[in-house]
């Protein structure tokens, strides 16, 4: 996995496809939704190396997570993870690509905020693997405010590959009340295909995967990132699942 990041091309990339009108558009559209189509930030060749880049960790490491988690109302977390500090180890071009400038500087500009590539080691990367009739990662919201996720397969929308998103809610982790959100306010429901990528509003966008109906596959990866308002908030706490399946906030499934 030594696939190098050409930083000139996918400048030239960006300015031939990212110009004002067209950043003006998305970033009406991410101050709306918490979410934008991206599949286009990167070629389709850059994207089928990083779909090789995330098959290949995957073979070489993915732990199973099944638990319910306290801080977003004991909603389900039931997929496969491949930890972050394995893929910033492993993979030279998906950490060049998540501290790309040029990547950072468009995404900056359809947030309408400057996208800090400084979070936690165990939050810079995650890719999960969902692939059991059930299997979702249920309703949640971020620690850090931006993340771009890749999707590198997924099932179709009849077996359940779709992305359901609240925008403009909050995340009080003491009580997260998902369940009044849910009741209150409108769910957008966006189906993919393979080879998709979005934007994401994390820390103010409540969203989940549609559980899966049948054995199926859906593999993401998530690239995160932090405004400048993350910089000085102490994000570590007792629910990092990902990293530590028997953290104190997560309740394991039998």
């Amino acid at each position: 996995m030594n696939e190098a990041l050409d930083e000139a091309y996918l400048q030239k990339y960006h300015h031939a496809n990212f110009p004002e009108e067209e950043v003006l558009s998305l970033r009406h559209e991410f101050s709306r939704n918490g979410f934008i189509r991206a599949r286009d930030i990167v070629d389709d060749a850059l994207r089928e190396k990083v779909t090789a880049e995330v098959n290949g960790l995957i073979d070489r490491q993915l732990e199973r997570r099944d638990l319910h988690l306290a801080t977003t109302d004991n909603t389900p977390r039931y997929m496969s993870v491949v930890r972050s500090e394995f893929i910033a180890e492993n993979s030279p071009l998906i950490n060049a690509l998540s501290k790309s400038a040029v990547l950072l500087d468009t995404l900056s500009l359809i947030a309408g905020t400057r996208v800090v590539a400084s979070v936690s080691r165990d939050e810079e990367y995650l890719i999960t693997k969902q692939e059991r009739k059930g299997d979702t990662h249920g309703w949640h919201w971020g620690d850090y405010s931006f993340a771009l996720i890749w999707i590198i397969e997924t099932p179709s929308v009849a077996k359940g590959g779709m992305l359901q998103c609240v925008p403009h809610t909050s995340w009080n982790k003491s009580n997260p009340r998902i369940h009044e959100l849910l009741c209150s306010h409108p769910i957008a429901t966006y189906g993919f295909k393979t080879g998709d990528i979005y934007f994401l509003r994390t820390d103010t966008t409540l969203h989940r995967t549609i559980p899966l109906n049948e054995d199926a596959t859906r593999i993401i990866l998530n690239m995160t990132w932090a405004a400048e308002k993350d910089l000085t908030r102490h994000l570590h706490g007792n629910d990092r699942w990902w990293e530590d399946q028997h953290v104190e906030a997560a309740k394991k499934t039998t």
